[in-house]
C-alpha cells in the first residue's frame, strides 16, 4: 500500500483531498493528512475573526471523512527528502511514497528590529485569536496601527472600523497609494473610502523600528496601543531550511508538473511554491487540480502530458466592511456592494460544498 502525505490542510490540501476521494484515489494508496488544527481553515477571512465580526466557528471546515484517509494531528519540524521522513514535534517520524507539501506561510518581517517581536498577526488562526483578543480589549480612543496596505491590511482596516468605529485606526504604507498592485480605479476607490470612514492612510512609510507600543516612520516615533503587522509574507520556516532550490522570495523552484526537479515523488502547492502569480486561495487550488492529474497517470504509469495547461485565475475580490468592496473580475475592476456580494457568495458556496 502506497502512502501518500500532504503537509497542511489549506486550499490546496483541501482541493487536493475533494479530487481524491471518494471515487479517484487507487485502491494501493492510502492518504495520510498532517495538520495542526482539526479542520479547515478559511484564512481568507481571518482579518474579520481578528476584528471581531465574525466568530471562529465561521472560518471552520471540516475534513472529509475517508476509511483511506488518517488525520495526524501535529507539528513538522523538519522534511528530510534524503531519507523520506517527516519529523514531527513530539512524534514518531514518518514515512512517504509520495508527498505534497502545503505548509503554507508566516509573515515577513524585512529584517525590522521589533517588528516581530512587539506586532501582532493575522496568518494563522492562532494569531489572529490573539489580535482579536487584543484589539477587542482596547479602550475608546486607542490608536491601532496596521502595517502592510495590500489586501489583508486594508480589510482589516476596513472591518476593525466597521467593528470598532471609536478606535483610531492608522494605515501604513510604502507606496504612493494603497493596492498598487490593482488599478488605479480601484486604489482610489478604497482610499476615499477610508477618508469618508475616518481611516488614515499613511502612504511612502517606512518602517525602520518596531518598539512596544510605538514604531518609527522614517525614524519618527509614532505611539500605538496596538500594531499589526500585514507587511508582506515568506515561505513557513521548514521549507525555507529545507535542501531545495528556491527563487529569492524563498519559495521553492518546481517542474511544470509541480514537483521538485529529479524527484517525482514531492510536490509543493500554494504559498511554498515558485509561481509565476502572486500566492493566492485560487492559485492554491488550481495548482492542486493538476498535481491530482499528474499523481494519478504516474500512479498508472501513464505518459505525462509535454506541457499542463496555464493556471487561469478568475479574478480578487476584497471587501469593505460588510456592505462594500472592490476587486477584478475577467480583467474589469468593480467596486460597491456589487463586489462585497459577490465575495460572500464565493465564500459561501466553498464553505458549504466543502463541508
Amino acid at each position: 500500500m502506497k502512502n501518500l502525505v500532504i503537509l497542511g490542510g489549506g486550499y490546496g490540501g483541501m482541493k487536493i483531498l475533494s479530487r481524491l476521494l471518494p471515487n479517484e484515489l487507487p485502491e494501493d494508496v492510502s492518504i495520510t493528512l498532517v495538520d495542526k488544527t482539526p479542520y479547515h481553515c478559511l484564512k481568507t477571512e481571518y482579518y474579520a475573526l481578528a476584528a471581531g465580526t465574525i466568530s471562529d466557528q465561521h472560518i471552520r471546515v471540516p475534513f472529509p471523512e475517508d476509511p483511506r484517509l488518517h488525520i495526524l494531528y501535529g507539528e513538522v519540524t523538519d522534511i528530510r527528502l534524503d531519507e523520506k521522513k517527516i519529523y514531527l514535534k513530539d512524534a514518531e517520524p514518518l514515512s512517504y511514497d509520495d508527498l505534497i507539501i502545503g505548509l503554507g506561510c508566516e509573515d515577513k518581517y524585512h529584517n525590522v528590529p521589533g517588528a516581530e517581536e512587539f506586532t501582532y498577526s493575522i496568518q494563522s488562526i492562532e494569531k489572529s485569536r490573539e489580535t482579536y483578543q487584543a484589539l477587542n480589549n482596547l479602550a475608546p480612543g486607542s490608536v491601532v496601527s496596521i502595517v502592510g496596505a495590500g489586501l489583508s491590511g486594508v480589510e482589516l482596516a476596513s472591518e476593525l472600523n466597521e467593528s470598532r468605529p471609536d478606535l483610531k485606526i492608522k494605515l501604513f504604507d510604502r507606496g504612493n497609494y494603497i493596492l498598487s498592485a490593482f488599478p488605479v480605479r480601484l486604489s482610489t476607490y478604497v482610499e476615499n473610502w477610508f477618508d469618508n470612514h475616518g481611516v488614515e492612510i499613511v502612504n511612502t512609510s517606512n518602517i525602520t523600528r518596531v518598539e512596544a507600543n510605538r514604531l518609527y516612520n522614517h525614524h519618527e516615533p509614532i505611539d500605538s496601543d496596538i500594531i499589526v503587522w500585514t507587511a508582506g509574507i515568506q515561505p513557513c520556516k521548514v521549507v525555507r531550511e529545507m535542501d531545495a532550490e528556491k527563487d529569492k522570495q524563498g519559495r521553492i523552484i518546481l517542474t511544470p508538473y509541480h514537483n521538485i526537479p529529479n524527484n517525482e515523488h514531492v510536490y509543493v502547492v500554494g504559498d511554498c511554491a515558485s509561481l509565476p502569480h502572486a500566492p493566492s486561495a485560487q492559485l492554491a487550488e488550481g495548482q492542486a487540480e493538476q498535481i491530482v492529474d499528474v499523481l494519478l497517470k504516474r500512479w498508472k504509469n501513464e505518459e505525462l502530458p509535454e506541457t499542463l495547461p496555464t493556471i487561469k485565475l478568475k479574478g480578487v475580490l476584497g471587501s469593505l466592511g460588510k456592505k462594500h468592496g472592490f476587486g477584478v473580475v475577467a480583467d474589469r475592476p468593480i467596486t460597491g456592494r456589487v463586489a462585497r456580494l459577490l465575495k460572500s457568495g464565493i465564500l459561501w458556496m466553498y464553505k458549504f460544498h466543502k463541508g
